[in-house]
């Protein structure tokens, strides 16, 4: 049976949450002592196709250099994440609140094909990047800046939650034909004897412009801003 839940979920537990020493996401489905558990290999077919709005024309490749999320009010620095010798994906540093990492041997957000984007939803210390990433709804705008002075815009138009005893890896990260972004974070029920979060949350959302980016703005002029 499919591992898709509601967007509904139960609030939040206070801050500070225990979290596993071993590491915080990548993605291995079974590993339950890190952030994300789901398997980040290239898939054999094709995502589920969804509805959604109408894309713009993709962009070449440009490295992010840092993502926005109004709805949440995030504006954090990326840093590049790669595949350890295990096949896992490595993660942001735990001890900064405010950072998100890009898988960046995959696509570039705002180039043809499906970006992976991953950040903490907690810290010992407080709320993570991608806190409250679960509340948005369809039409919610994430705003990506590259190295090339652009800001790539997507809109949001799924949430949804999966077990990661079950992540749907193809359905997650199967490719696209035109440019999409998926934003992942933990969720769901929190057990520190079972290794901690026991779900994924998952945003999707589709490239809907790439405009010149304004001056002055954080992050628009290098990939080492913090």
């Amino acid at each position: 049976m499919s591992a898709r839940t509601s967007r509904e979920r139960p609030s939040r537990r206070p801050f500070p949450r225990p979290i596993a020493a071993a590491g915080l996401i990548p993605a291995a489905a079974a590993a339950l002592v890190l952030l994300l558990g789901s398997p980040l290999t290239e898939p054999g077919t094709s995502a589920t196709p969804r509805p959604g709005p109408v894309a713009t024309a993709a962009a070449p490749a440009a490295r992010p250099v840092r993502v926005d999320i109004p709805g949440l009010q995030v504006s954090a620095p990326l840093v590049d994440l790669t595949l350890d010798n295990r096949g896992k994906l490595g993660v942001p540093d735990p001890a900064d609140r405010n950072l998100a990492g890009w898988y960046r041997d995959g696509v570039t957000p705002g180039s043809p094909g499906n970006a992976i984007m991953v950040a903490h939803v907690d810290t010992p210390t407080g709320p993570a990047a991608f806190a409250g990433l679960d509340t948005l709804r369809p039409g919610a705008r994430v705003d990506v800046r590259r190295t090339d002075r652009t800001v790539a815009t997507f809109h949001i138009y799924a949430i949804e939650e999966f077990e990661k005893s079950d992540f749907p890896s193809s359905y997650v990260y199967g490719p696209t034909k035109d440019a999409q972004l998926r934003l992942l974070t933990c969720g769901g029920a929190y057990d520190p004897a079972a290794g901690g979060y026991q779900s994924n949350v998952v945003a999707f959302a589709r490239l809907v412009s790439i405009q010149p980016s304004e001056p002055g703005i954080p992050g628009q002029n290098g990939p080492h801003d913090s």
